[in-house]
């Protein structure tokens, strides 16, 4: 399973590092430490979590997409026999893409890794880096 580090998991949320480590201190966010000693956070907690975030009053943090670009994290995958549906926590946002089940297993989409969807239209389109 990926793991992230703080400052990569405040870029996912759409908050400062500061933010994330205050939420990990107050016991928000499990993280657990590497052999380096760097905090992390385990893809499938961050993307749990995101989804709590997303669902606050907004207080805590505030996004904007670039160029309609909404990288982050994957919290859910629903596979059918021929179309597949996912959702991504983009800081405040949540974004739902429908794509064929092919698609999904080409880029290895999975709960807890991260992902960018980009929004053209009436469609969202996810790329992975």
């Amino acid at each position: 399973m990926q793991s992230y580090t703080i400052g990569q998991a405040a870029r996912l949320l759409g908050v400062s590092p500061d933010t994330t480590r205050r939420w990990a201190d107050a016991g928000r966010v499990t993280t657990h430490r590497d052999e380096n000693g760097r905090r992390l956070i385990d893809g499938r907690d961050l993307a749990a979590f995101s989804v709590e975030v997303g669902r606050g009053d907004g207080d805590d943090a505030s996004y904007t997409s670039a160029r309609n670009a909404f990288p982050g994290i994957v919290t859910a995958v629903k596979l059918g026999d021929v179309a597949a549906q996912v959702e991504i926590q983009a800081g405040p946002h949540r974004l739902v893409s429908l794509l064929t089940r092919e698609a999904v297993e080409e880029l290895g989409l999975e709960v807890g890794m991260r992902a960018t969807a980009r929004v053209k239209s009436t469609s969202v389109h996810v790329d992975v880096p």
